[in-house]
């Protein structure tokens, strides 16, 4: 049977992620060589749902030879979202007819997903998706616990950077809290932190309540402190992810000097405007003062280094089994009904695998779910277990309890009182 002539179009939404190049790479000649158009459209959904069809550029294999080498995204992207607009959707179905589109591999994550997913159920069987999942957050609930693609480059090149920073921290003899890009879950401050052999990591799973306040994050990292004070340490790193800002009361962080608390279109706070590092600095640097101690610490941000660093080998690979793996989906009949209109994209153990809609979106929300660090599983544990911070052999131990009050200037009863309650006491 001859093969069906299709018009796929591919679009990025969401951040940059390193690899994104390598999908659109892929699937582009892939594509090509079946004799397929391709129609690269720019800046995600954001001009297609106003009904612009004018950002757009045909790629051919020349377009996009080798450049899966590089960071960034040719077609740039952008957190544009159809369903915040009344017209929103319809335009952007209007507009992806109106280009001839009869496929569209869309590259993005949780909210690029869930958009894409309400996209393939309107189009009333007109347009089939097929989604690749991106993420540097690796947050999304991919079977096997398959990582998402850029993730273990942006754990690569973050772990590289803080090795630095330990090395400043111990040579100039102060701290450093760097904050790790994660809004929903720690997987990339825990991968950063465990690779490069972070003092401490600090991420959002740990704190299971929706809202928490600033010093049950600052006693976790304080108590670090004072651990590695007992043990002859000055120094340290402490990685925080930045999904702990997501977690603070909003009113909490307002009532803080220089805090503005914006939103993007998704609803999320702007966690980037949160300067989440400074101020858990300012709170341990005023507890240290009170006692008559003195410390120095310095904040960083560590994510936007991250986002569009050329991919490593892994990501290489990956993104271009990926990108293959969505023309061969979106040219296949789909024997399952739930993938007629489109599914996500997978390599699970080496093999392609295609995940209809609704096994990741939410009911309730009718948003991705989301994957969080497992506290139980041996990836923490083993994290967990190489981290200086305090844990519940410290207050069992009468010795290191005495010497962490003395620390402290408290008495072991007074530490207790205040401190346990981090391991459960």
């Amino acid at each position: 049977m001859a093969e069906v002539k299709q018009q796929v179009g591919i679009l990025v939404g969401g951040g940059p992620a390193p690899g994104i190049n390598g999908v659109i790479e892929a699937a582009t000649i892939r594509a090509r060589n079946l004799g397929w158009n391709v129609i690269g459209i720019y800046d995600g959904f954001e001009h297609l749902m106003r009904g612009d069809t004018t950002k757009v550029k045909p790629l051919s294999i020349e377009d996009v030879s080798q450049i899966h080498f590089l960071g960034g995204s040719i077609l740039r992207t952008s957190r544009a979202n159809p369903l915040k607009r009344p017209d929103g959707v319809p335009n952007t179905l209007n507009a992806l007819r109106e280009l001839g589109i009869t496929c569209l591999v869309t590259i993005g994550g949780d909210d690029t997903a869930t958009v894409a997913h309400r996209i393939a159920r309107e189009s009333g069987g007109q347009l089939r998706v097929a989604h690749v999942p991106k993420t540097i957050d690796n947050d999304l609930p991919l079977p096997d616990n398959t990582p998402t693609f850029g993730f273990t480059t942006a754990c690569e090149v973050g772990a590289s950077l803080v090795r630095n920073v330990i090395d400043d921290a111990r040579t100039a003899v102060r701290w450093y809290f760097i904050v790790a890009m994660g809004r929903a879950a720690g997987h990339l401050a825990l991968g950063i932190g465990s690779a490069a052999g972070a003092t401490v990591t600090v991420i959002p799973e740990e704190f299971p309540k929706d809202k928490i306040k600033l010093d049950e994050v600052c006693d976790v990292i304080e108590g670090a402190i004072l651990k590695s004070k007992v043990l002859g340490r000055e120094d340290g790193v402490a990685v925080i992810a930045e999904g702990i800002g997501e977690k603070l009361d909003p009113e909490e962080l307002e009532a803080m000097p220089g805090v503005v608390i914006e939103r993007d279109e998704h609803g999320h706070l702007r966690l980037a405007e949160v300067p989440l590092g400074d101020v858990i600095k300012r709170r341990i640097q005023q507890r240290f003062k009170e006692r008559g101690d003195k410390i120095t610490i310095v904040d960083l941000t560590l994510g936007y280094e991250l986002r569009c660093a050329p991919p490593n080998v892994f990501d290489m690979i990956y993104t271009r089994q990926l990108g293959h793996g969505a023309i061969e989906f979106l040219r296949e009949e789909p024997t399952d009904p739930k993938l007629r209109d489109g599914g996500m994209v997978c390599i699970i153990r080496g093999e392609r695998k295609v995940l209809a809609f609704d096994e990741f979106i939410d009911p309730q929300t009718g948003r991705a779910r989301t994957r969080k660090v497992d506290l139980n599983s041996d990836l923490y544990r083993c994290a967990y277990d190489y981290m200086i911070r305090l844990k519940r052999e410290d207050f069992e131990d009468e010795e290191m309890l005495n010497k962490l009050a003395s620390k402290a200037k408290m008495t072991p009863e007074e530490f207790r009182a205040r401190y346990g309650y981090i391991v459960g006491l």
